[in-house]
């Protein structure tokens, strides 16, 4: 994928990864994992750890009684989970702009994340476990290109071109492709070359939104990836109009539609209740 050499330079730019984070990254590569050397990485991270604890105790996870150490967090959430939350987190500080261009502020992108990754969660453990934990760092971090372009939109000043055209009804992919160049998923893949994250991690995000694109080893994971991004849509997650557009993806892709329903119901519940506390 060719990207502009503004777009590169805006990458090249970024601030590297905070130590914490290769420290987590390396840990994330071992075959066995402890918890308690997870626990001894993120305990020196003040940031990682409030992410934690705010994110144990939202309603989407549902704990019977509140969350209030990091080892508690860990033994609930399982290390995997942890480590989304703590990369997620981190890389969403690092990269802090302005996402008006997409009308969200940057809470709202957390959110939307949040929601991508549990999603991910209730769906893939009905339909492999191993898949489940490789697929849950990049449901919440796939739509990360979105902070450079909304900085790129916002310097090129194009944001009220930007915004009528997802107004009237274009999908945001193609309107960042047309003004742009560069769609958010080919962004985000050249973002954490950049930080040198694994090369897993990249091929399943690279063509999402381009899935035709994706190697054969790569595929399946990148229309999981696009199911959830659809129904996780960033301005209106799990809205009527976006579960439906995903379960249609899911059914194109040869998924059993029942299965996602199924998740989608459970996490829809869960917000609701978070709504209600």
């Amino acid at each position: 994928v060719r990207l502009s050499s503004n777009i590169l330079e805006k990458i090249e730019s970024l601030p590297p990864l905070p130590k914490t984070i290769i420290e987590i990254e390396e840990f994330r590569k071992k075959l066995n994992k402890e918890a308690i050397e997870l626990l001894n990485i993120i305990e020196k991270d003040a940031l990682i750890i409030s992410t934690l604890l705010k994110i144990s105790n939202s309603a989407m996870f549902g704990f019977r009684s509140k969350v209030e150490t990091p080892s508690r967090a860990v033994s609930l959430l399982g290390i995997n989970f942890t480590i989304s939350i703590a990369i997620g987190g981190t890389v969403q500080n690092l990269l802090m702009t302005n996402l008006e261009p997409y009308g969200i502020t940057s809470d709202d992108f957390m959110r939307a994340s949040n929601i991508s990754s549990t999603l991910a969660n209730l769906w893939l453990s009905k339909i492999d476990v191993d898949l489940k934990e490789e697929m849950l760092l990049p449901a919440l971090l796939q739509e990360t290109g979105k902070f450079v372009l909304a900085d790129i939109i916002l310097s090129e000043k194009k944001s009220d071109l930007f915004k009528s055209k997802i107004d009237a009804g274009e999908a945001v992919e193609s309107v960042e492709k047309e003004l742009i160049g560069s769609t958010t998923s080919q962004i985000t893949a050249q973002i954490f070359r950049h930080w040198k994250l694994s090369d897993n991690l990249i091929n399943m995000i690279e063509n999402v939104d381009d899935v035709s694109k994706a190697s054969e080893n790569y595929k399946r994971k990148s229309q999981i990836l696009d199911v959830i991004k659809t129904a996780c849509n960033i301005n209106d997650p799990l809205s009527d109009i976006s579960i439906e557009k995903a379960l249609n993806k899911a059914a194109t892709y040869g998924f059993d539609t029942s299965i996602l329903k199924n998740a989608i119901q459970a996490l829809q519940d869960r917000l609701l209740n978070e709504e209600t506390i």
